[in-house]
């Protein structure tokens, strides 16, 4: 549920007004140098700040708890923790009267028979992702010369970012985006059909970080509208390297040593300071209502180091796996 990979696995908790996050990551090889500020880069590139992002400000300062010695990790699982220190929980008791939509608050009342908790989203919270990045860090240094990187390449549907930002803000309303992700320096045959396939397995982590409604591999879904002279991608040395690359860097759920390019789109974030309507479930009946406090306009701005790190930590359970097959 919590948890995901097999040999590089990483377990995630906390909630997002609770006392702390976290992640705890089984399997790291010993002897990989980390330290606090090692977390710092991609920690900073996940705050918030920038316009369009939530005024909650956190320091986020990793308390590396166990797994490592002198600068080194040991091979025993490594647990992180993150303090939520600016928490101003409003009476959040009301959502599960009038559950937000597009929010989980209906869904989790059900599925946890109102035991669970609604303060800032709980444990469906965004902050959670603070794991991920974390492990993702740690999963960097492992793939290595394997690099990544993504970026934000539209928002709402239009390419002038900071223009759209602004104006959704005096709009009261929020934006989804669209996130791009390239990794490089990748060796061919990682990856297992069928079910562990690069694909499948990116795509499983993927979905997993909350407001992701679609990903692509390469041309995606334009692929759909191509003939087969057009997609194919023409083999121009004994490297393996493509002339063009519409199959992503992937053939058959394994890596073929070209860049692996995938997208991802982020839906807009369902607080909004618009009115909204809702049913009230104390009164069977349709009622206005209007979400105040912290958040975000537009998740996908902070998104470009969490889908970096769920891909590092996909690729450095692949690579630990291949090695134990081919050794």
């Amino acid at each position: 549920m919590n948890s995901y990979g097999r040999l590089f696995k990483v377990s995630i908790f906390g909630e997002s007004h609770g006392h702390v996050t976290g992640i705890l990551i089984d399997g790291c090889p010993p002897g990989i140098p980390i330290n606090e500020a090692d977390f710092t880069t991609d920690l900073n590139r996940r705050k918030s700040g920038a316009p369009g992002t939530t005024l909650r400000q956190e320091k986020d300062i990793p308390q590396i708890q166990t797994g490592t010695l002198n600068g080194y990790t040991t091979g025993a699982p490594i647990l992180i923790t993150f303090n939520n220190e600016n928490v101003n929980s409003e009476d959040y008791s009301k959502y599960s009267k009038i559950p937000r939509p597009g929010h989980t608050d209906f869904v989790s009342m059900i599925k946890y028979h109102k035991f669970n908790d609604l303060t800032g989203g709980g444990h469906f919270s965004g902050r959670l992702t603070l794991g991920i990045v974390s492990a993702g860090v740690i999963a960097k240094k492992i793939i290595k010369p394997i690099e990544l990187c993504a970026e934000v390449l539209s928002v709402g549907g239009n390419t002038n970012i900071a223009g759209t930002i602004v104006k959704v803000i005096n709009d009261g309303d929020s934006t989804g985006g669209l996130i791009e992700c390239n990794v490089n320096n990748l060796p061919v045959g990682l990856g297992e059909p069928f079910f562990d396939s690069v694909e499948s397995l990116i795509s499983h982590i993927i979905f997993s970080i909350p407001g992701i409604k679609g990903i692509e591999f390469g041309a995606g879904f334009n692929s759909a509208n191509m003939y087969g002279s057009e997609y194919n991608d023409v083999i121009i040395n004994i490297e393996g390297n493509t002339k063009t690359n519409n199959s992503g860097g992937i053939n058959g759920g394994i890596t073929n040593g070209n860049p692996i390019i995938f997208r991802v789109a982020v839906k807009p974030a369902s607080s909004i300071s618009k009115t909204q309507n809702s049913i009230n479930f104390e009164t069977g009946k349709s009622e206005d209502f209007e979400i105040h406090g912290r958040h975000d306009v537009c998740i996908a701005l902070r998104m470009p180091p969490i889908i970096e790190a769920a891909a590092a930590i996909t690729f450095a359970d692949m690579i630990l796996v291949n090695k134990g097959i081919f050794l």
